[in-house]
């Protein structure tokens, strides 16, 4: 049995206030030419369907006229589960009529230990899908004692496991954040402490998982513990990252082979760095295909520029952000900032006391409070 693997649609996104909804409805066109080329059996999107739990009417569209391509037209089986950017209930509308038409959707904590079961050139397979859910909803769910995101995690996996046929292959789905994972910027955190990664080895004895969340092609633990990552980049971070799509090749007695399908966006993402007089330069040459990327252009000019912006749009009608570092002298103006902020704080709280008491700071408790900043100060100092 032939699987298509993706992840991180995010569809309605906005790049820089920018829609990407053509540059999305591009790259599924070549999705769905992949699963016609490369005989696809079943189409796996483990999360964030959309960007936002409430999408914009277009994305809605556009996720229609894919699933009318896959599930109507040919017949496919997909298997979606939701994503911290999708709201799980409004996902899931109407997914029990929809398992008659193929397409599947898991986002129901309660069923996550009831498979989905393909079948295809005599194979079967069981597919289990964990929708993205923080600890306080699986405590709350289930009744169990789960604090953080990996004993949430792992409690789920072992419900599932213990679910098992063992005779038959196991596909197993989630929407997490892998221990040792490679993140990048436009990943929303899952939990503002830090404290959002799970362990890979619980996940281990399934004979493939299709990871969501992260948007860099990768592996953890083992090749078959994947993640897809975003067929899209949509941050500059992910400039130099390949995005795709992964087909997975599953026989009987669960051996699983994976291949890689690149897909070619509407608009690059790139980062141009350099002088600006250079870039304008460097831009009367290049090539016409390159003149529409998504662009971050980063100055390294000392001095000031008259509307450097409206120079590189004479040539790069999308360039989306400017950063000019070479006008600062980083070091000396952080220093330069945290010594102000040091007197500034002081001289605060002095008026401040004075106002509120009626009385000026003594020379000792000026020299408390200096302390204490400067302590402050350090803490934050990276």
């Amino acid at each position: 049995m032939r699987l298509l693997h993706t992840a991180d649609w995010h569809l309605g996104r906005l790049f820089h206030n920018v829609s990407l909804l053509d540059d999305q409805r591009v790259v599924l066109d070549q999705l769905i030419e992949i699963v016609d080329r490369d005989a696809v059996d079943a189409v796996l999107v483990a999360g964030d369907v959309f960007d936002r739990a409430v999408p914009p009417a277009g994305a809605i569209t556009l996720l229609d006229d894919v699933l009318f391509e896959l599930c109507d037209k040919r017949g496919l089986p997909v298997v979606m589960i939701s994503g911290n950017h999708d709201s799980a209930e409004r996902l899931r509308f109407g997914a029990r009529h929809l398992r008659k038409a193929g397409l599947h959707i898991l986002s129901d904590l309660a069923h996550c230990a009831t498979p989905v079961t393909l079948a295809a050139r005599g194979v079967e397979v069981d597919v289990f899908g964990i929708p993205y859910a923080d600890p306080e909803h699986v405590r709350s769910r289930f009744e169990v004692d789960v604090r953080d995101f990996d004993a949430a995690h792992r409690f789920l996996v072992e419900r599932i496991d213990a679910a098992r046929r063992p005779d038959c292959p196991t596909i197993l789905m989630s929407h997490c954040f892998v221990d040792g994972g490679t993140a990048s910027d436009s990943e929303r955190p899952l939990n503002l402490g830090g404290a959002e990664s799970v362990a890979w080895e619980p996940m281990r004895h399934f004979d493939y998982v299709a990871l969501g969340h992260l948007h860099g092609p990768q592996y953890r633990g083992g090749e078959h513990i994947r993640y897809s990552g975003s067929f899209l980049k949509y941050s500059f971070s992910e400039a130099r990252q390949r995005k795709g799509v992964t087909l997975v090749d599953i026989d009987k007695q669960g051996a699983v082979t994976t291949d890689w399908r690149t897909l070619i966006p509407r608009r690059e993402v790139r980062v141009l760095e350099g002088e600006l007089e250079t870039l304008l330069r460097e831009a009367e040459s290049a090539a016409p295909e390159h003149r529409d990327d998504y662009l971050l252009v980063r100055l390294s000019d000392r001095h000031a520029l008259l509307d450097p912006m409206s120079k590189l749009r004479a040539f790069y009608p999308n360039v989306l952000h400017l950063e000019k570092p070479g006008m600062l002298e980083a070091r000396g103006a952080q220093q330069l900032d945290r010594e102000k902020l040091h007197f500034s704080a002081l001289d605060m709280f002095g008026d401040f006391f004075e106002q509120t008491s009626g009385e000026a700071l003594d020379e000792e408790q000026k020299e408390v409070m200096r302390r204490l900043i400067d302590e402050l100060a350090k803490e934050g100092t990276p």
